[in-house]
C-alpha cells in the first residue's frame, strides 16, 4: 500500500479511482465494511482504491482533549493495508485545513488531485466546514463531476451498532470481549518497553514489561487483564495491570504486563500486547506479600482463559497484524 502523508505528493490523478474518507479509528467491522466495498469496485474497474484519512484526529485539533483514540496513524494504516487497499492519503490536518469548504475538497483533492470516479460513504458520513459535505452534497457533487456515490448502511454486530464511540465506552468499562466483536479483532496497545521502579521481579517476584500511555491514548479501565504479548515475531501469554500501582503509592498510570515463561532484557523493545479480557480492578492491597499473593491468583485465572481459548489466540498471535 502506498501512502501519501502530504497533499503536495499527489501529483497527478489515480487509475479508475475507488475512493472512501473518513477517521476510521479503530479500524473497526463498519470501517472494514466501507473498505471491503471498495476494494471490490477497484479490482472490477482494474483501478485503484484508495481511503483518505486525517492526521491528527480533528477532534484533537477542534476540541483538545477532547477525545482519545482506540488506534494510532501506525495501527491504523496496517489495518487498511490488510483490508486491501492500494493507497492511502493522510490529509494533515489543522485548523487551516477545517476552515476548507465542501466544493473546494470536492473539486481540488477528490476530482483533481485524486481524479475520482466512485466514492464509497458510511450511512452518516458529513464532512467540510460546518460538515456541509453531507451525504445529498455528495450526491449532487457526483452528477455535478461524473462520479458515483455508494452510501453503505450501518454494521450491526449481535444486535449492536458497530461504531467507534461504542467501542470507546467498552473500552472504558473494561469490556473487551464485547469490543473485540466489533473490533473484529483483540484491542491492542503497543509502544517500547519502559524501565520502570523494577519491584515486580526483585520485591514481588513477577517481573513486568512498562508501557506508557500517551495524552491521546485511550486508557481503558484501571485494573487486570488476561493478555497475549508479541515480541520479536513471537507470543506469549501474560496478566496486564493498567492503573497507578496504588500499593506503592504511583501517580502516572501504566501499563504492567507480566510475560509468562519469558526471561529476557527487552528494555528499550517494541512490543504489542492484545487485551483479552478483564479479571478484576486495581486494588490497593496491604503491602507486597499481599499484592504477590493475588497476582499469584490472576496467573492461574489467566492462564486458564488462555487455555481455553488456545485455537482462537494461536490463529491470533499468527495474524499479520501481530508480526
Amino acid at each position: 500500500m502506498k501512502i501519501y502523508r502530504t497533499l503536495e505528493e499527489l501529483n497527478h490523478p489515480f487509475s479508475h479511482a475507488c475512493v472512501t474518507i473518513g477517521n476510521f479509528d479503530g479500524v473497526h467491522l463498519g470501517h472494514q465494511q466501507l473498505f471491503g466495498e471498495v476494494a471490490n469496485r477497484a479490482y472490477r474497474q482494474q483501478g485503484t482504491s484508495i481511503a483518505i484519512t486525517f492526521e491528527p484526529h480533528p477532534l484533537q485539533v477542534l476540541k483538545p482533549g477532547g477525545i482519545k483514540l482506540i488506534s494510532n496513524c501506525q495501527q491504523k494504516a496496517e489495518l487498511i493495508r490488510m483490508a486491501g487497499i492500494d493507497v492511502l492519503v493522510v490529509v494533515p490536518f489543522t485548523r487551516e485545513f477545517a476552515a476548507t469548504s465542501a466544493d473546494t475538497f470536492v473539486d481540488e483533492l477528490l476530482v483533481q488531485k485524486i481524479g475520482i470516479e466512485e466514492l464509497v460513504v458510511g450511512y452518516d458520513y458529513a464532512f467540510g466546514k460546518g460538515r456541509a459535505g453531507n451525504i445529498p452534497f455528495l450526491q449532487n457533487k457526483g452528477e455535478e463531476h461524473g462520479f458515483s456515490v455508494t452510501v453503505v448502511d450501518a454494521h450491526f454486530k449481535d444486535g449492536t451498532l458497530v461504531s467507534s464511540s461504542q467501542i470507546r465506552r467498552l473500552l472504558a468499562e473494561g469490556n473487551m470481549v464485547e469490543a473485540g466483536k466489533l473490533l473484529g479483532r483483540h484491542y491492542q496497545i503497543r509502544g517500547q518497553v519502559q524501565v520502570g521502579k523494577q519491584r515486580g521481579g526483585k520485591e514481588i517476584g513477577f517481573p513486568t514489561a512498562n508501557l506508557k500511555f500517551s495524552e491521546e491514548d485511550l486508557v481503558p479501565r484501571h485494573g487486570v487483564y488476561v493478555s497475549q504479548v508479541i515480541c520479536d515475531g513471537k507470543c506469549y501469554g501474560g496478566v496486564l495491570n493498567i492503573g497507578c500501582n496504588p500499593t506503592f503509592g504511583e501517580q502516572s498510570v501504566v501499563a504492567e504486563t507480566h510475560i509468562f515463561e519469558f526471561n529476557e532484557d527487552i528494555y528499550g523493545k517494541p512490543i504489542k500486547v492484545n487485551l483479552l479480557d478483564f479479571l478484576r480492578d486495581e486494588t490497593r492491597f496491604s503491602g507486597i506479600e499481599e499484592l504477590a499473593t493475588q497476582i499469584s491468583k490472576d496467573v492461574v485465572r489467566a492462564k486458564q482463559v488462555l487455555s481455553e481459548h488456545q485455537k482462537e489466540l494461536v490463529l491470533s498471535c499468527g495474524d499479520e497484524f501481530n508480526q
